[in-house]
């Protein structure tokens, strides 16, 4: 069974929108009862009959409101839909993806086919013409994503929505807006690749699953791709990652894909995405309650796989290397034991004071296997922990780095791409709790700062490059009732890769 993928035809366009021969036009009000520039222009043409339509109450512009108007006097659209923007002055990205999302919906829910959306004229603080067209795209296609792979029957929409054609103020916008359009699709792309591994169930997406997808993805864009099996892992000393499968029937891969797309000479950047594709625990075994959602403790693997998607498609002329990790964490007889301890890649000792901390251990080696490619930098992309969840929610990813330049590089990537991060502590003063009196190290340092002790954790592995570590736990699935993957942070990834390429 496949998904499917559900991508509208994206254009840009200039011009008066009461010209618009289309379905649906669709403007901005916002609070209380402004009409946007778009919307006074229709209002113009159709006598004050948006002004009407106000005064009279109808439409107010709150944030997530909307009006579908039918025969608009003069006015060649067949519809005219009203959006509800919220206050002006408090107008921001999140109100703008918002109302691009609500626009989007209501149109497929209407049935129409085709729209003009004047919504990406509207100025947003701080940001451009490329930015509004990404982010409006970005924004359109996660409204229409829907997983349905697994499911016998699927609801079928009459008339789908097919083509969304994003207006610009000025002639003179056209080409960054086509740039933006170029960027949201590709980005658009790759999280919606992202979600569908995410979403996949783990008795579906194994390890080798994995791994085909990433032979796939390899052949379609010409990726260098290379799988390591256990006999391979075994061989360059990953025992640290090796014992987390010990108790899965399903055997580890260690996936290696790159992108040459910059100059020989020239080092990489890479990425490195966590992948238990089922995370029961181990022996220190999970509770019950929303256990059924460790299927996305392989999100940091998705998330490579769908940037390089995305880079794939953009082209970019930069050298990066995916590296990712994955296997099963499950109990068994076999596997991991509290007390056990483990020899990583690097030569360090591990002591396994908690077999769900597990992440640390196959992300360890993997760093280790890292050092061979002299990176220019390293970034983590792992749901490492619930503590991460507690600290922050489900807004920002966290961000550890030892390097300032690098920290600031992704904080300035995730501001664009609105994949926001906060910077947490990396200092040496949280090392003390990760002593073991048996091993160089233990895998926990207790409850107090838990993401903050991983991530310290981690940073052991880490000191012969520059690296950043983002820990997704909050920010890559939504749990409970609207269970499903966010594809973050590929939109992140995505422009801190092309901001290097601009450089």
């Amino acid at each position: 069974m496949e998904n499917r993928e559900i991508e509208l035809e994206f254009s840009i366009k200039s011009g008066a929108p009461e010209k618009q021969r289309t379905a649906c036009v669709v403007v901005g009000v916002f609070e209380s009862r402004k009409l946007s520039a778009p919307a006074i222009d229709i209002d113009r043409a159709s006598d004050g009959y948006l002004s009407d339509i106000v005064r009279g109450g109808d439409m107010d512009g709150k944030a997530g409101s909307t009006l579908l108007l039918h025969r608009v006097p003069n006015i060649l659209a067949d519809r005219v839909l009203l959006v509800g923007l919220g206050k002006e002055r408090e107008f921001h990205e999140k109100s703008y993806r918002d109302a691009i999302a609500r626009a989007i919906r209501t149109l497929r829910d209407t049935g129409s086919m085709e729209a003009v959306i004047t919504l990406s004229e509207i100025a947003v603080r701080k940001r451009d013409v490329t930015w509004n067209i990404e982010q409006a795209v970005i924004s359109a296609q996660e409204a229409l994503y829907r997983f349905d792979r697994m499911k016998s029957k699927t609801d079928e929409m009459r008339r789908p929505l097919k083509r969304v054609v994003f207006a610009v103020s000025r002639r003179g916008e056209l080409k960054f807006g086509e740039a933006g359009l170029t960027r949201g699709l590709a980005i658009a792309r790759g999280i919606a690749l992202a979600k569908d591994l995410g979403n996949t169930p783990s008795n579906v997406c194994t390890p080798e699953y994995l791994a085909a997808e990433a032979r796939k993805l390899a052949k379609t864009h010409g990726f260098g791709c290379e799988i390591l099996d256990f006999a391979a892992c075994e061989k360059l000393g990953m025992g640290s990652f090796l014992s987390v499968g010990k108790g899965s029937d399903k055997p580890p891969r260690f996936i290696v894909l790159k992108h040459m797309g910059g100059a020989k000479g020239d080092k990489p950047v890479v990425l490195v995405g966590k992948a238990v594709t089922f995370d029961a625990g181990g022996i220190s075994l999970k509770p019950p309650a929303e256990m059924d959602e460790m299927n996305y403790d392989m999100s940091g693997g998705g998330a490579v796989i769908g940037t390089f998607r995305a880079i794939g498609e953009l082209g970019l002329p930069l050298n990066v290397v995916g590296l990712i990790p994955a296997c099963e964490n499950l109990p068994d007889a076999q596997a991991n034991k509290p007390g056990d301890i483990v020899t990583s890649m690097s030569g360090q000792t591990i002591e396994i004071l908690n077999t769900d901390a597990e992440g640390r251990l196959i992300l360890c080696d993997a760093l280790t296997y890292a050092e061979r490619f002299e990176p220019d930098a390293v970034i983590d992309v792992a749901t490492l922990t619930g503590a991460c969840v507690i600290a922050l929610g489900a807004h920002p990813s966290a961000l550890y780095s030892n390097h300032d330049p690098l920290a600031r590089e992704i904080e300035h990537a995730a501001d664009h791409a609105w994949d926001r991060v906060w910077r947490m502590p990396l200092w040496d003063d949280y090392q003390d709790q990760l002593k073991s009196s048996l091993a160089d190290v233990a895998n926990i340092g207790g409850r107090p700062g838990g993401s903050i002790t991983a991530a310290c954790f981690l940073s052991r592995f880490a000191k012969k490059y520059h690296w950043a570590h983002l820990d997704i736990a909050g920010t890559a699935y939504k749990g409970g009732r609207e269970k499903g993957s966010t594809g973050r942070p590929v939109s992140l990834l995505v422009h801190f890769l092309l901001n290097r390429t601009e450089k």
